[in-house]
């Protein structure tokens, strides 16, 4: 129990001489000490939660870890194919909008005598992808802004520590992970190759191939009126 100090510590011998004090604090670290060196320790991950005899708070990393939350932005990886090639195609989107300029990439072209039709259809690939992960300020732009869902930040990861600088750069085979991922929408799921196709290919988003199209104007809807014919590639006049 703690006395009461006078308001002139000049005039107390004890105050002058810092001795109470001074085992009163060793004896509070002392307490401190046995009791976490010898207590339980609750290992809960989420520390203000813990009860134990112990009093140690602090996370033994890499014995204990955190978990991250749902949505957390880990470290990169580039998508794989079902063949196991990457889906990125170059087109240097990731690269642009990246605020920090730590994306390098490097395109190619499959060759036109290639057999796998998905190379044919892609046509290009990257013979260089590269991420600076000191450099990358981890905003997850590049990921919004790739337009073949080629590259992601989902592994719940951090950049793991490295003993210089060149092994936080980050290259095609170290990027390169994860289960693969395939849309219906893959070129390589409805063409063979690259070259025009035989039918003709009608999509809500490419134009109408040659031959008469029948244009129903608004005025003749529901009137009993013909719609017009025009021929591909011309407009209707409006008088």
């Amino acid at each position: 129990m703690g006395y009461k100090a006078t308001q002139d510590p000049r005039t107390d011998v004890r105050e002058r001489a810092y001795l109470p004090e001074l085992l009163k604090g060793l004896g509070i670290t002392a307490r401190h000490f046995f009791r976490n060196l010898f207590g339980t320790r609750d290992t809960n991950t989420s520390v203000v939660d813990r009860k134990g005899t112990s009093l140690i708070t602090t996370v033994e990393y890499p014995e204990e870890k955190i978990p991250y939350p749902p949505g957390y932005r880990g470290l990169h990886r580039l998508v794989p194919r079902d063949d196991g090639k990457p889906r990125c195609v170059a087109c240097y989107m990731c690269a642009t909008i990246c605020p920090a300029q730590c994306i390098y990439i490097e395109a190619g072209e499959y060759e036109h005598a290639d057999k796998e039709g998905e190379s044919r259809v892609i046509e290009k690939y990257p013979t260089q992808f590269v991420i600076d992960e000191l450099r990358c300020i981890v905003c997850g732009l590049c990921v919004e802004a790739c337009p073949k869902d080629a590259i992601r930040m989902d592994t719940y990861e951090h950049t793991k520590p490295e003993y210089n600088r060149q092994g936080f750069v980050y290259d095609i085979p170290k990027l390169l992970k994860g289960p693969a991922v395939s849309h219906p929408s893959d070129p390589w799921n409805k063409r063979e190759g690259s070259e025009e196709p035989h039918h003709v290919h009608k999509e809500a988003h490419t134009r109408i191939g040659e031959g008469l199209v029948q244009l129903k104007t608004p005025h003749a809807v529901g009137k009993g009126h013909e719609p017009k014919q025009l021929h591909a590639g011309t407009a209707p006049k409006h008088k």
